[in-house]
């Protein structure tokens, strides 16, 4: 499939989107039942950066990034991009130039599945990206891919209004449809850890506060 932009698709309630921003990628991916990261090889470019926001698929040609400026005029405020190749590929398909007009239609950052360049001025701009490399190497405007169509990036699937979070530890998914499911329980699994934190700081150990010993006991384990 490509040629194809379906415009206005459905978004989950923008304060169920920036409600997930409070919360890191480990604490998400846990409170789904250990789903939607994408692989560990996608990381940001630089430091200290933590989003959420919905969104945006582009499938974009090797070596080709046509459909990402087909993308910007299809992106809002709160959005993020979420560029997929159709292909491996080493190229640098994003850099300041794009960044300033996305950032300008706020846009909360990217994440693509191969190569960005300008890293030095993305950082300076404040704009945050996520992906597998950073690559100098250009690309050419010659063929077509889709935009807010599905795609798969990094062993995930992504459609037009999932929720995107990324911080220092990558990138997590959840999706539209499970959006308040999810984030009720994100705070509890936070309010849970902030019990443990109280009781680990008061020196007991992990092994009575989550109850363990008698598992590892069932399991064999012996003290000699």
């Amino acid at each position: 499939m490509e040629g194809i932009v379906r415009r206005s698709p459905p978004r989950a309630d923008a304060a169920v989107v920036d409600a997930f921003a409070q919360f890191g990628v480990a604490t998400v991916h846990e409170a789904q039942g250990r789903t939607g990261v994408l692989h560990a090889y996608m990381g940001p470019i630089w430091k200290g950066a933590h989003i959420a926001g919905s969104a945006v698929p582009v499938s974009v040609p090797p070596g080709d990034n046509w459909m990402i400026h087909v993308a910007v005029e299809q992106c809002g405020v709160g959005d993020v991009l979420v560029v997929a190749p159709t292909e491996a590929c080493e190229h640098g398909y994003f850099g300041e130039l794009l960044a300033t007009a996305t950032q300008r239609r706020g846009v909360r950052g990217l994440v693509i599945e191969a190569g960005v360049r300008d890293v030095a001025e993305l950082e300076r701009m404040g704009f945050p990206v996520w992906s597998k490399h950073v690559s100098a190497l250009g690309t050419v405007k010659e063929r077509l891919g889709t935009v807010n169509v599905p795609v798969e990036i990094a062993g995930q699937r992504v459609e037009a209004g999932d929720i995107v979070v990324a911080d220092d530890d990558g990138v997590v998914i959840v999706e539209r449809e499970r959006a308040a499911e999810v984030l009720e329980a994100c705070r509890e699994r936070e309010a849970k850890e902030a019990r443990s934190r109280e009781r680990y700081a008061a020196g007991e150990l992990s092994l009575d506060v989550s109850n363990m010993r008698e598992e590892l006991e069932r399991k064999g384990l012996r003290y000699e």
